[in-house]
């Protein structure tokens, strides 16, 4: 089985890949790089901990990374509403998730995403990203609570990789939408490139 994760530089997604790697012969740390809307220094911690992680687990890995900023910067210009930034963010994610395993093979995506954590990670939040895709979508941390993961977290040394100062996203809005409906964000990506957006960001992979 060949997994497809899709690592950030963050706490949760690390422990979600290692929680998974017993499990599977191959996983693909995929990460979604972000600039302009976020800083260099957040790529330099995912290889970090990208890099930390190969080291340790017990499966083959694999580290690519995808040109994400084009699709922000798009939904941003659109002048769409910003509180449904984060979902179409993690929908374009699995997209290329989904993309990627389809031309270099991969069996399921993983993600860090355990509920109620940040309004992006409701219940109806987490429907309607999984709605974007039909590849399979585990959440191992699902109903983790935060200090579950960061002890996990600090047991496989990921934890201080992922605390090191960044700049964040800079296309987060005030309040993010916690109950989107699918029409809602089908909507949206109706008046946009979707597919050539997906094209353009897996033929610049690197």
């Amino acid at each position: 089985m060949k997994a497809i994760s899709l690592l950030s530089s963050g706490i949760d997604s690390p422990v979600a890949a290692y929680s998974l790697s017993s499990y599977v012969d191959e996983i693909i740390f995929l990460h979604a790089d972000a600039r302009p809307f976020t800083d260099d220094l957040e790529l330099e911690n995912f290889k970090l901990i990208a890099n930390h992680l190969s080291s340790i687990l017990p499966c083959k890995v694999s580290i690519r990374i995808v040109p994400h900023g084009k699709s922000l910067d798009m939904y941003t210009k659109g002048l769409f509403h910003p509180r449904f930034l984060c979902i179409f963010c993690k929908r374009m994610m699995v997209r290329y998730a989904e993309a990627y395993a389809k031309e270099y093979g991969g069996d399921f995506i993983i993600m860090g995403d355990s509920l109620g954590q940040v309004a992006s990670q409701t219940l109806s939040n987490l429907i309607v990203v999984d709605s974007a895709v039909s590849i399979p979508i585990l959440r191992p941390l699902i109903g983790f609570d935060k200090e579950e993961i960061v002890k996990i977290g600090k047991k496989i040394d990921t934890f201080d990789l992922s605390i090191r100062k960044t700049i964040g996203c800079l296309a987060v809005p005030n309040k993010p939408a916690t109950r989107a409906r699918i029409q809602q964000l089908v909507d949206i990506e109706d008046q946009m490139s979707i597919n050539d957006l997906v094209t353009h960001a897996i033929n610049n992979i690197y």
